[in-house]
């Protein structure tokens, strides 16, 4: 197969040793995920499964921060939620790959930058690693099945508290709850990061996709269920009045009201 080329200069590919690389690049914007960020990572996700060559993802985010989530004003422009929806193309590559993915996270990880971490299957964090779940903060409700795939991994009063209070927690916090594999200091994680890539990548490949299914199998239809509950919720959420205030108290600089509604 010909190599891929990224459509948006934000998504940067590299491809090597059979081990395919995709890196969020717009650090004016801290990362935020845009449409047209989340198209071509679909494509590319699509793309990599097809490939025979490539036995390995990575994503991964800049030196500073993995992602800050949605760009805000860009999602809005398009907030009816369907199929072809570039976030929905998107989370169903991720989360529908045959072949493994791994996460390398530095800095901020937030919203989706936090959800993707669930459908990956080994993650790795620099010690500077911040995630946060801040949905509810957004008068949002969980997405990307996160409101099944956290209660099983850490708990019900864990995802509660979580996803509830919408709080940063740290790479050791997330390392304790099973949402990374292990912690690097900043300056040696790509050294752990290419180590352990390197050695998947010299894994059988059939095997390693068989093994990966199996350990699926289990949650793919209720990550499905999970999906369609919190499409609807989430596009509804989006009209909300409790929305628009947070959003616009987000542009404005200031702490949101919520205290009229009930």
């Amino acid at each position: 197969m010909d190599a891929f080329t990224s459509p948006c200069a934000e998504v940067v590919i590299e491809q090597s040793e059979h081990i395919f690389r995709m890196g969020f690049n717009r650090p004016e914007r801290k990362n935020a995920l845009s449409l047209a960020m989340y198209a071509a990572l679909a494509d590319a996700i699509d793309y990599a499964n097809r490939d025979p060559d490539i036995r390995v993802l990575l994503c991964k985010g800049g030196d500073e921060i993995f992602t800050s989530g949605n760009d805000l004003l860009d999602f809005m422009s398009e907030p009816e939620i369907h199929d072809q929806h570039p976030v929905v193309r998107f989370m169903r590559a991720l989360s529908g790959s045959a072949k493994p993915v791994v996460a390398s996270v530095r800095g901020s990880a937030i919203g989706i930058g936090t959800t993707m971490l669930l459908h990956c299957d080994l993650v790795y964090a620099a010690d500077n690693a911040r995630l946060q779940l801040p949905f509810v903060n957004l008068g949002l409700c969980p997405e990307y099945a996160s409101s099944y795939l956290l209660p099983q991994m850490v708990g019900h009063v864990r995802a509660s508290e979580l996803l509830l209070l919408g709080e940063a927690f740290s790479a050791a916090q997330a390392l304790s709850l099973g949402i990374v594999n292990a912690i690097a200091a900043e300056n040696d994680l790509d050294a752990l990061v290419n180590e352990r890539i390197k050695r998947l990548a010299s894994q059988p490949p059939a095997a390693v996709r068989r093994t990966k299914a199996l350990l699926k199998r289990s949650q793919t239809v209720r990550v499905e269920a999970a999906l369609a509950a919190e499409f609807l919720d989430f596009a509804e959420s989006l009209h909300s009045q409790e929305c628009k205030e947070a959003v616009a108290a987000f542009f404005e600089k200031r702490r949101p009201d919520f205290s009229r509604f009930s």
